[in-house]
């Protein structure tokens, strides 16, 4: 059975006012910087979905969406490997398209790097990435990151997106997982 997330959480990082407040100024500089482009915001699933969805009400511009899902981490895994995989590729062809990376979190650089890498290969006229959260002082690989919603501690966080064992992506918020009371071979 699924235990209740309070029970180990160690605290909450950021609030939900204070997501949507930053996600509304991310979306408006989106905006200003996208006007008369040919935008294309491709999100990473499945982390990154709740925050496109909010960011896309904020931006004011036409633009489309589209999906990509990579794995870096294997079940029960907190770290990443450092080998991706795509499980999904794009539907759309991005070749001269203004693209921008909808990124959850970018941590030691690896994943969003190697996506980066692939994408550059199908031409886009630009590609820049957009990250809810930045944990910087994990970074092992130099990743060029346009827009930032937050710059966070090296902390195990979840909420808002991110999972924990794939559960709790519908919080709020942003949470710290508590480590000595989560107990992932128990199962939650």
């Amino acid at each position: 059975m699924v235990q209740d997330y309070r029970n180990f959480l160690s605290e909450v990082l950021i609030d939900e006012q204070a997501l949507k407040t930053r996600i509304a100024e991310l979306g408006a500089e989106i905006s200003r910087d996208y006007q008369d482009k040919n935008l294309l915001l491709i999100c990473i699933l499945r982390g990154g979905v709740m925050f496109l969805t909010d960011l896309m009400r904020y931006i004011s511009v036409p633009h489309a969406i589209d999906f990509m899902a990579v794995s870096s981490y294997g079940a029960g895994r907190r770290e990443t490997s450092g080998q991706v995989k795509i499980t999904l590729d794009l539907n759309t062809n991005i070749h001269e398209k203004d693209v921008l990376l909808v990124e959850d979190i970018i941590d030691s650089g690896y994943t969003i790097s190697s996506v980066l890498d692939i994408l550059s290969t199908r031409k886009p006229r630009s590609l820049h990435v957009c990250t809810l959260l930045d944990k910087a002082e994990r970074r092992e690989v130099d990743v060029p990151i346009r827009y930032t919603g937050f710059v966070i501690p090296n902390k195990f966080v979840f909420g808002y997106g991110l999972d924990l064992d794939e559960y709790y992506r519908n919080l709020p918020f942003i949470g710290v997982v508590a480590t000595d009371r989560y107990l992932p071979e128990l199962g939650v």
